[in-house]
């Protein structure tokens, strides 16, 4: 199975995208943190960190926060957390246990999801708590408003093509996110609770400016695109008539017994 991972931190645009991922999931991912309550002193592994905008917050509730990151140079040098330049797949998870397991659209870029998962619960303390959040994006009928007819199908062109061949050819799985609560289970933890969000994204903001942003990093003339209809979806992502249904995000928490 192919296991290039679509986003590599090396590419120069890499920076970008983390400012619009913090953009778009930092007020979910932290209102489903703050439901944890004092985090002072906890051990929190935060796993994938990217750019180190959850890590900060951790961080900066008093917890004690080790990030990780295949490459890690993303991440602040004056950062008050610890970092480790760590592959989650092929080496063991840092030594915990910990209090607080984070991971955010990571595992559904990972052929080896579940397993991982599995080791992730396993390095949780007593009553730990193992929160991983993905973006479920396999599905069409994403055009809520377009400029025109024709810019409406050429977005949801490029939505079925990144969701339906290009993810899916690294590895990914757009979908895997339903069968996260799944998983959890299955690992053996309780209290498995899913939350699911998602909103609109207008051009401009940066749901829509993501568009532009994965033009960028994958192949889309390797699908069938044309250097115009690049050029055009960019145009369109900064564009405030072209209004798309934002990806669905899974965020599901469960504890170890």
């Amino acid at each position: 199975m192919p296991d290039t991972y679509s986003f590599d931190n090396d590419d120069p645009i890499a920076a970008e995208r983390h400012v619009i991922l913090g953009a778009l999931g930092d007020p979910y991912t932290i209102a489903r943190l703050e439901t944890l309550g004092d985090l002072t002193g906890k051990r929190c592994l935060e796993v994938g960190a990217g750019g180190g905008s959850i890590a900060g917050w951790l961080a900066g509730r008093g917890a004690d926060v080790l990030a990780t990151d295949l490459k890690p140079q993303h991440l602040p040098e004056d950062a008050a957390y610890r970092v480790l330049e760590h592959d989650v797949v092929t080496d063991p998870v840092p030594e915990g246990p910990w209090d607080l397991v984070h991971a955010r659209l990571l595992l559904a870029h990972l052929p080896d999801r579940d397993a991982v998962l599995v080791r992730l619960a396993a390095a949780l303390a007593p009553g730990g708590v193992l929160l991983i959040e993905d973006w479920v994006s396999a599905y069409s009928d994403v055009v809520l408003a377009a400029p025109d007819e024709e810019s409406a199908a050429l977005v949801e062109r490029y939505q079925e093509a990144i969701a339906r061949r290009l993810l899916p050819g690294n590895g990914a799985d757009p979908s895997w996110g339903k069968r996260t609560h799944g998983a959890m289970l299955a690992a053996g933890l309780t209290g498995v609770h899913t939350e699911i969000q998602a909103r609109s994204w207008a051009g401009g903001t940066p749901g829509a400016r993501l568009i532009a942003v994965n033009l960028e990093q994958m192949d889309f003339r390797g699908v069938g695109f044309t250097d115009a209809e690049i050029t055009r979806l960019a145009a369109l992502s900064a564009d405030p008539r072209l209004v798309v249904r934002g990806h669905f995000t899974y965020s599901v928490l469960g504890r170890r017994p």
